[in-house]
């Protein structure tokens, strides 16, 4: 038997307002914002070659780099790059003052309890920015700690945690804001030495005649550590989004080619290596 035309509509206007709630529920803030035609927001602090502002006030930096060409291929160009301190990113992601950390963060369990992270964009060891051709031989937080010398780190920085946990005095230790300062702090000779990743330390040491790195290999801490892009929970069906698109993205020559510029070679490619199992380790 047919329905009349009022039982239909009774029908279908619940059905539609549920469907219509149900996509608005799934559209976090980031969502929000782009519908509204606001700016994606990138977060990052100065830390080149992972991120930091161009002189014409463009993002830049291989991690800017990545997450910009991965938008793109999204359809969204209208970003806006927020230049912040290393540790305001995630405060700054949580208070809504930022849509995308893409300051180059380490994927630990800590972070992972406060923010989403996209699947990995690089894995990266740990070496020191020293003075040029490391007179003091510092190739280890022992070496540190053996001498009485003197670390330069930025505030929140995974590599602080692990001088702690290595055993260097509380006293031994220079925090300080970010990647700019440590470095001041080395050459002004205030401090001895700047732990960070290997692709910082080689770009420090390539690029000025005042720095050099310690070895690498030698360097005893953490193994690689994979490198993930920062979303808000509330971003989640975003994330999703970006991280297929991501997965077409990582490798390809296209990549390679824009990230080159600051560093980044196949041998910083996260390969097998997942956000799920990174998020379980400190």
């Amino acid at each position: 038997m047919a329905l009349k035309k009022h039982s239909l509509t009774k029908i279908v206007a619940p059905v539609l307002c549920a469907f219509l709630l149900g996509s608005a529920a799934n559209a976090g803030p980031l969502d929000d914002r782009i519908a509204d035609g606001e700016p994606i927001r990138l977060g990052f602090a100065s830390a080149s070659p992972w991120a930091y502002m161009g002189d014409d006030g463009s993002a830049k930096g291989f991690v800017n780099t990545i997450a910009i060409d991965v938008l793109k291929r999204m359809g969204y160009t209208n970003v806006e790059p927020v230049l912040t301190e290393w540790a305001g990113l995630i405060p700054s992601l949580k208070a809504n003052r930022v849509d995308i950390v893409t300051g180059g963060m380490y994927i630990i369990k800590a972070r992972c309890e406060n923010m989403n992270f996209s699947a990995p964009i690089g894995a990266f060891g740990d070496a020191f920015v020293v003075a040029k051709g490391n007179p003091k031989n510092i190739q280890t937080y022992q070496d540190v700690i053996d001498q009485n010398l003197i670390l330069a780190i930025p505030s929140g920085w995974n590599t602080l945690g692990d001088a702690k946990k290595a055993g260097v005095p509380v006293k031994n230790i220079i925090e300080v804001p970010g990647s700019t300062e440590a470095l001041a702090a080395v050459r002004a000779g205030r401090a001895d030495a700047f732990p960070s990743t290997d692709i910082e330390v080689i770009h420090v040491a390539d690029k000025s005649d005042d720095f050099g790195m310690s070895d690498p290999k030698a360097f005893v801490g953490r193994k690689k550590q994979v490198v993930g892009i920062g979303f808000r929970p509330d971003d989640s069906d975003f994330m999703a989004k970006f991280n297929k698109v991501l997965a077409g993205y990582m490798g390809s020559d296209e990549m390679m080619a824009r990230v080159r510029p600051d560093g980044y070679i196949a041998a910083f490619l996260p390969k097998d290596l997942t956000t799920e199992e990174a998020c379980k380790h400190d």
